[in-house]
């Protein structure tokens, strides 16, 4: 039997997730493994909590990372909040938008939900006619739709549920560290995100967040949980420096050294250093693309820099073009999804992908393939 291992190659990683790996992000993935209640992994998980509040501006003490992707941190904060008849509402303008929407259905929640235009941003003033006529548990929405390339006004629908019931979830996947995320301010009460985006650590964790309003629910909730693995309430005692530590489930320790040292580039790069990278080299991808007759997909104020949609011109074949950028170059780049498949390239420049030089390359690689598709 062969090993696969040792086909795998390296590639510059443009897609939608996920993103290039930092050296220093793999050096502490190859650290040896300690028990997950040894004394010193105790005080790195108290570090990453630290850290992590920072990065998403939060003093919530319920702040830590779930041992999935990001779409284990979209079911904890879906399955510890909600309970059957819960009403809900989804803001979707999107594929993760939709998502939520599934999960909402699944644990029996009346799912109610605004549609907008996939490309275009929610429009508060609707959500806000909606909400005048409705009262909801829950008012959620996707921060950064990876789907599309769109940013939502997630700062104006929070201040149109300040003073409500209502608790505000947000999806951060693509978002966090790579533009502003402030929870507090925001009046955010439960978030998730993902490591494998603009954090550039590998796939496998996903950092939530819940207020103390939040928490407090969870709390006294009529019924459990239905979720063990995701139950805020097991977890949360793993993770609370305030008692001592009960066992849950085996961390994956190894994936925590390597967030922890993510979470550290980050801050020591400097947060506003970290976005204005981002802003400059989404510029220098957009520049670069209309040299080549390429046109952004999203209008300009809406736009993401870590998820560039970019129009497909026509006659040019999707697929061919990507195969090519990923076979003859080692670039990938993502396809579109839902009814924007085959009408749009979603190029991701995040976390440590977000580098001048990745940039050059890719414009170089995609000048000779459009030429050759």
């Amino acid at each position: 039997m062969s090993e696969l291992l040792k086909e795998v190659e390296e590639i510059l990683l443009m897609g939608p997730g996920p993103s290039c790996v930092p050296p220093e992000v793999y050096n502490a993935l190859s650290c040896k493994t300690i028990g997950h209640l040894d004394p010193l992994f105790i005080k790195i998980m108290d570090e990453i909590q630290a850290l992590l509040q920072k990065v998403m501006n939060t003093k919530n003490k319920l702040t830590l990372p779930i041992s999935g992707t990001g779409s284990a941190g979209m079911e904890t904060c879906f399955v510890n909040l909600i309970e059957p008849s819960d009403p809900i509402l989804i803001l979707t303008n999107g594929v993760f938008g939709v998502r939520m929407q599934e999960v909402g259905n699944r644990l029996g929640a009346q799912v109610d939900n605004i549609d907008f235009e996939w490309g275009t941003p929610v429009k508060p003033e609707v959500v806000k006619e909606k909400l005048e006529n409705n009262s909801y548990k829950i008012v959620a929405v996707v921060h950064a739709e990876t789907s599309t390339g769109v940013k939502n006004p997630v700062d104006e629908i929070g201040s149109l549920l300040k003073g409500t019931d209502s608790l505000f979830l947000v999806d951060t996947v693509t978002s966090l560290g790579g533009m502003e995320v402030n929870i507090d301010a925001w009046g955010v009460d439960s978030v998730y995100s993902g490591s494998q985006k603009c954090l550039s650590c590998p796939p496998g964790l996903a950092p939530v967040s819940l207020s103390d309003r939040a928490f407090s629910i969870i709390s006294n909730r009529k019924t459990k949980v239905p979720n063990w693995y995701l139950d805020m309430n097991l977890i949360g005692q793993y993770w609370s420096g305030e008692r001592k530590r009960v066992y849950h489930h085996t961390a994956p320790i190894n994936m925590l050294y390597a967030l922890y040292q993510a979470l550290l580039l980050i801050v020591k790069e400097g947060l506003e250093n970290v976005f204005q990278r981002h802003k400059e080299n989404h510029i220098k991808l957009k520049e670069g693309l209309e040299n080549l007759g390429l046109q952004m997909y999203v209008e300009e104020p809406y736009r993401l820099p870590m998820l560039n949609a970019v129009t497909i011109p026509e006659g040019k074949d999707d697929l061919k073009v990507r195969q090519i950028l990923r076979n003859d170059f080692k670039i990938e780049i993502g396809a579109g999804l839902g009814p924007l498949a085959g009408k749009i390239w979603r190029i991701g420049l995040m976390g440590y992908t977000a580098r001048p030089e990745n940039v050059d390359r890719l414009l170089d690689a995609l000048a000779k393939t459009l030429k050759e598709a």
